[in-house]
């Protein structure tokens, strides 16, 4: 008879433990870098460059987007890296991120949705597309229009997307167009 109190205390007590731990997790967030590869054909039409975004860092301010291209020759043809602090500093003033938590959870959505099909522009320019006052490169965007070759969009912000494309009179990627 002597135990069975004793069994509902260490029952309670264990109980107890349990629910206290659950509360502390659930305002935390699982912390995982962001790493994807995809190959897609940018530089060349006929091979395929890798794209990689990684998304490193713990806290908001300490997070960094890098962003590469590879061709398929293995040479990296173009490399970004975006602070965290400048994609929260453009968001939507409508969305709050005032929680450190909302902060990650809104870098690691961006992160995620990267490489989304809708970024991959194919063909970068269509021919009876016409440059206009975002276009800073015009000598960039006829060639793209006569090339074909591919391009890709991203954002740093609410209302900026940068959209590159591979130059090949220049052998580089350049940006051709940056709007809204």
């Amino acid at each position: 008879m002597r135990n069975i109190p004793l069994f509902v205390v260490i029952c309670l007590l264990a109980l107890v433990a349990c629910n206290s731990n659950g509360k502390k997790e659930t305002n935390t967030i699982e912390f995982k870098n962001v790493n994807q590869r995809i190959a897609k054909s940018f530089s060349d039409l006929k091979r395929l460059d890798t794209f990689k975004i990684e998304l490193t860092g713990r806290k908001p301010e300490e997070m960094v987007l890098n962003f590469t291209i590879k061709n398929a020759d293995g040479k990296e043809i173009y490399n970004t890296q975006i602070k965290g602090t400048e994609l929260l500093g453009s968001t939507d003033p409508n969305v709050d991120l005032s929680k450190e938590k909302d902060q990650i959870i809104f870098l690691k959505t961006i992160a995620d949705d990267f490489f989304s099909e809708e970024n991959f522009l194919e063909p970068a320019v269509m021919p009876e597309d016409k440059a206009d006052n975002y276009t800073p490169d015009k000598a960039l965007y006829e060639e793209l229009k006569k090339s074909g070759l591919n391009g890709f969009k991203y954002r740093l912000g609410k209302e900026n997307n940068i959209y590159i494309a591979w130059s090949q009179k220049e052998q580089k990627v350049k940006i051709y167009y940056n709007c809204c």
